[in-house]
């Protein structure tokens, strides 16, 4: 619309100073003025027909999805963030599934028949948090097909519930095969606000719940949801750590099979 009164505006300038005929240096002035206002216009008008400009990338058409259903976000596809939220960022726990009356806890759902990881569901407090080092992974998760890309492995054990968090370490069900960015930065960044927060309010909790989602049979899930909600030792959500979101399980330059886990690289990668 705006650019549409920048054309309109551009054009009666034009018009009126022809009509007119001012003196010679405001009439310059003033077609100078009416052309910019058209081409700006113009430009505008084109590039609303076109689509985003390139810098936004469509990313406003993926910066959030308005359900969490496992289906439909297993038919989403990545465009250009890796990470969108749910829900606009906002939990769905139930009041019932917010309670503190048992205290600190986590639990793991059994592998399906194809023997993928599920989910992880936790009522984290700092009491839970490991103090022994972290072992070697070993349990290859479905779809564990590595190579070496540039910079590193394309694939990492990724746990549902960061070691850090509990110290599950190799436990089946609570590991996923996940891209590198999906590990670090995408998951690592929302792990360590919780840790951070547990760490700082070692009698408060937040309630977790991470999910990889798959399409149909595929192996390697397509994404994560991640979901937490922070409260006080009143089991009152206090919104320091506050989010739903989905991140893609994807990595640049690699065309990923997510039937089973193969994958091309790209020749500059």
């Amino acid at each position: 619309m705006y650019m549409l009164l920048l054309v309109l505006l551009g054009a009666i300038i034009l018009f009126t100073t022809f009509m007119v005929k001012p003196k010679r240096r405001i009439h310059r002035r003033l077609v100078s003025l009416g052309i910019v206002l058209v081409i700006a216009g113009g430009s505008g008008i084109y590039e609303s027909f076109q689509g985003n400009p390139p810098n936004q990338s469509n990313q406003s058409n993926q910066t959030e999805t308005t359900t969490s259903s496992n289906t439909d976000l297993a038919n989403l596809n990545y465009q250009s963030s890796q990470e969108i939220e749910v829900n606009n960022n906002t939990p769905t726990f139930t009041k019932s599934e917010l309670t503190t009356s048992n205290g600190a806890w986590q639990k793991f759902s059994d592998l399906d028949n194809l023997n993928r990881a599920i989910e992880a569901d936790a009522l984290l407090n700092k009491s839970l948090m490991p103090t022994a080092k972290r072992e070697s992974l070993y349990v290859n998760p479905t779809g564990w097909h590595n190579k070496r890309i540039k910079g590193g492995w394309l694939y990492n054990r990724s746990h549902l519930i960061g070691y850090q968090l509990t110290g599950q370490n190799n436990n089946p069900k609570n590991l996923m095969t996940g891209t590198r960015s999906l590990n670090s930065p995408e998951m690592l960044k929302h792990e360590n606000d919780i840790a951070y927060y547990l760490k700082q309010n070692p009698n408060n909790y937040i309630r977790y719940r991470v999910k990889p989602i798959y399409r149909g049979d595929e192996l390697v899930a397509r994404g994560v949801q991640m979901m937490a909600e922070s409260m006080n030792s009143s089991g009152q959500p206090d919104k320091q750590v506050s989010f739903n979101v989905y991140i893609f399980n994807i990595e640049k330059g690699v065309k990923i099979n997510y039937s089973d886990g193969t994958s091309v690289v790209n020749n500059n990668y």
